[in-house]
C-alpha cells in the first residue's frame, strides 16, 4: 500500500510543521492515497499534541477518515482516507 510519510524532526525546527502537515492531507486528496503517516517523534509529547490539533480542526478532519495512533511507538500517528 501507497503511503505519504510526514517526518516533523526538521518541521519543527525551522517552524514549517503546518505547512507540511496541509501538503501531506492535500496530496492525500488530490492522488488518493489511503494513508499518511505522520512522525512528530517522542520527546515531551507537545509536537504529538499539536498535530492532533491541527487534524481535529473541522475543515482538516472532513478529509480524512480516522486517525490511528501507533501502539507500539508513541511517536507516529496514521491518518487513514477512505476513497
Amino acid at each position: 500500500m501507497a503511503k505519504i510519510v510526514v517526518d516533523l524532526h526538521d518541521c519543527f525546527n525551522n517552524g514549517t510543521k503546518i505547512a507540511a502537515l496541509n501538503n501531506a492531507i492535500d496530496e492525500a486528496v488530490c492522488t488518493g492515497t489511503k494513508l499518511v503517516e505522520i512522525i512528530p517523534g517522542k520527546g515531551s509529547g507537545q509536537l504529538k499534541k499539536s498535530v492532533l490539533r491541527f487534524l481535529e480542526q473541522k475543515h482538516i478532519k472532513q478529509q480524512y477518515h480516522r486517525i490511528e495512533k501507533d501502539s507500539k511507538n508513541f511517536g507516529r500517528l496514521f491518518v487513514h482516507f477512505k476513497f
